[in-house]
């Protein structure tokens, strides 16, 4: 299922700020085709893993539309979380005795398995921000991408205040984030490496990707962690009589 948001201006807004409003628009139109549930139209699952040090942590997605789950393992144990999809909402969620718990602010940015993949990174939630602007465009790895800043809505939840995001201008592949502070200081870089075509349709998914943990004060890079995924694969249906 494609997510569309569509924003109506009315007409004396769009005569005060046209500029403003179309790169707004487009901005969203753009960052649209790079979220999980726009480039999985059909339910999918994504199977691979996170690698720091010569150490794997085995890593499933499965795409449900709406409801976007995640799963890791640490020492054979399976650890679930998902996103769940609503109209000017991302949460992540989690079965704790029973029940379904909202992540804390906090939890957000807490690094899973020791990685530099926090679980606001490995769900890409910020890709869900509704504060977006079309910056313009740049090259990434020679490839011509549109350069887009996210805005965080929240002055708590998660890590990040800022996300700047450079999606392929032709295919619409996310090539490149980087994760800002309150101060504007780089926090986290990550880089795509490889995407992989969805089905026979034309929209592309993350294969492989480099995330790299800066220190804001020096700015140097203190971690790495490369994500990667196999080619995707359709998920199991139930046969009705």
């Amino acid at each position: 299922m494609k997510i569309s948001f569509v924003t109506l201006f009315c007409s004396f807004a769009a005569m005060m700020a046209p500029l403003s409003v179309s790169a707004d628009a487009k901005a969203d139109k753009i960052l649209a085709t790079t979220r999980y549930a726009a480039t999985m139209q059909t339910q999918q699952d994504l199977h691979g893993h996170m690698s720091k040090n010569g150490k794997r942590t085995p890593l499933s997605l499965f795409l449900r539309n709406e409801n976007i789950q995640f799963s890791y393992q640490v020492k054979g144990k399976d650890n679930r979380f998902h996103m769940r999809l609503k109209q000017d909402r991302y949460d992540l969620l989690e079965i704790k005795d029973g029940k379904t718990t909202r992540f804390s602010d906090a939890k957000l940015s807490q690094n899973i398995n020791g990685t530099d993949v926090s679980y606001e990174d490995l769900s890409m939630r910020f890709l869900y921000w509704k504060d977006t602007e079309l910056e313009g465009e740049e090259k990434v790895d020679r490839q011509l991408c549109y350069k887009l800043r996210l805005n965080n809505p929240s002055k708590t939840a998660g890590k990040y205040r800022i996300v700047d995001v450079w999606v392929h201008k032709k295919h619409g592949g996310m090539m490149k984030l980087i994760g800002y502070n309150a101060a504007g200081m780089p926090l986290k870089k990550f880089l795509v490496t490889a995407l992989m075509r969805v089905g026979k349709g034309k929209e592309y998914t993350l294969r492989t990707m480099r995330v790299s943990t800066v220190d804001a004060k020096s700015n140097k890079t203190t971690g790495i962690t490369y994500l990667n995924f196999e080619k995707a694969k359709k998920a199991a249906t139930k046969k009705t009589r």
